[in-house]
């Protein structure tokens, strides 16, 4: 029964995290449209982007990272239900991993305007320099649907509170 809890808990954490790629894949181009359309108001050449390797899609670390973690929680789901010898050890290994990479995704969220002000300085890129950051990310952010604010919150949620009741169940 605990087990099966963990492993449930661990399905919905995969879910989760695949969520995250699916969505900017779907999405991320009317974001790119929206943040280009942003900086060509502000007078700055659009370009600027792809030249800085800025992307609001699902490439690269948008997707391997959210779907290795899927991955991850899938094997452990198994694993659990499997009643492995190894499973409470790697579900306490990979959940506190999981809660700390998941607590870190949430502050760059937060953090969103002043660390993409302080990577464009970092980049020496005098355009970049004198992008008005919030309103780049804000129209960025307008091309999610709003639906897509709710989600985060729900995936958090499920990320920590989920993690939270894998490990007390692989506990008791």
């Amino acid at each position: 029964m605990n087990a099966d809890l963990a492993a449930f808990m661990q399905l919905l954490i995969a879910l989760a995290f695949v969520s995250i790629p699916i969505v900017r894949h779907r999405f991320g181009p009317l974001a790119t449209t929206a943040a280009k359309d942003e900086l060509t108001r502000q007078g700055i050449r659009p370009e600027v982007l792809e030249e800085n390797d800025l992307k609001f899609d699902a490439s690269g670390h948008e997707t391997w990272a959210p779907v290795s973690v899927g991955v991850i929680m899938v094997a452990l789901a198994a694993l659990n239900v499997a009643g492995s010898d190894w499973a409470r050890m790697l579900t306490w290994i990979f959940q506190a991993l999981v809660i700390a990479g998941n607590g870190l995704i949430l502050y760059s969220n937060l953090t969103a305007v002043s660390a993409v002000r302080a990577a464009f300085q970092r980049k020496g890129d005098p355009e970049l320099a004198r992008v008005d950051v919030p309103a780049f990310l804000k129209a960025a952010e307008n091309a999610f649907p709003g639906w897509v604010r709710i989600q985060q919150n729900i995936r958090h949620a499920i990320v920590f509170g989920g993690s939270a009741l894998a490990l007390v169940a692989v506990s008791l």
